[in-house]
């Protein structure tokens, strides 16, 4: 129960359903979390339902340098350390062809996505203890390719890019930079997606995304969590620079 005593952790994404779900297994491990997101009203409330002087939040926007270097500065305040970083935040954009996909939405996912990852290691990492857990949460879409999710796609391709040049850049430090690889996941994000594709019935869509996971389900929130604490502790101290999936088998199918 003690795995990460001691610890503090910033989560991007934090009031997401991912985000929150690995809020609550580092707190039961007895870290000190910083949830970071763009929308306040949620960060609120999620530090509400967690209930604990353990937990704090910074709203932000994660694309932009004055924001994450806001968020990294108040964790320093509240917290005095970092040695956690799960960079989680992300969208997933529209579901559109990729002859008719929009710029505007385009640039709004990359600079979430890829921008924001970038910058949350540049602006993060020279901060973190030695010896101390970068998780990046990219995605199966970042290991192979969907049809209409192209913006989704190329970006969590490119983290894992920027995942290798910082494990690299920060093994003296023995830092260790992962990237976690979810399949679909019963959250909102999914239900995004399956509107998208599916608009009149997006059960249909949720049926065919099953189909094609082998166990023939989505994931929970708190399963992509407990490999989020897993990399996060130090019970993975000899891994870095590694992607890890959680798909119920979709990438091998």
């Amino acid at each position: 129960m003690d795995n990460l005593k001691n610890k503090v952790a910033i989560i991007t994404g934090g009031a997401g359903g991912i985000g929150t779900a690995t809020a609550q297994l580092f707190l039961k491990e007895g870290a000190q979390v910083m949830l970071v997101d763009k929308n306040e009203e949620q960060l609120k409330k999620t530090v509400k339902d967690l209930n604990t002087s353990n937990v704090s939040y910074c709203q932000a926007d994660v694309s932009k340098t004055t924001e994450v270097e806001k968020y990294v500065a108040e964790t320093l305040k509240k917290f005095k350390k970092i040695d956690i970083f799960f960079n989680n935040a992300g969208v997933e954009g529209k579901f559109m062809p990729l002859a008719d996909y929009s710029e505007e939405v385009f640039d709004k996912v990359i600079a979430v996505n890829l921008k924001g990852v970038w910058l949350g290691c540049q602006k993060v990492m020279p901060k973190m203890e030695d010896g101390g857990s970068v998780i990046i949460t990219s995605s199966v879409a970042g290991l192979k390719g969907f049809q209409g999710l192209g913006a989704y796609v190329a970006s969590k391709h490119a983290v894992v890019g920027v995942m290798r040049v910082a494990a690299l850049e920060f093994a003296e430090r023995k830092i260790r930079v992962n990237t976690v690889h979810p399949g679909p996941v019963n959250n909102r994000m999914m239900r995004s997606i399956e509107e998208g594709i599916s608009p009149s019935k997006p059960q249909i869509a949720q049926k065919s995304f099953e189909d094609a996971v082998p166990l023939k389900r989505y994931a929970e929130n708190k399963e992509i969590g407990e490999m989020v604490l897993f990399l996060a502790s130090d019970k993975s101290k000899y891994i870095t620079g590694t992607t890890q999936v959680v798909d119920g088998g979709m990438t091998i199918a």
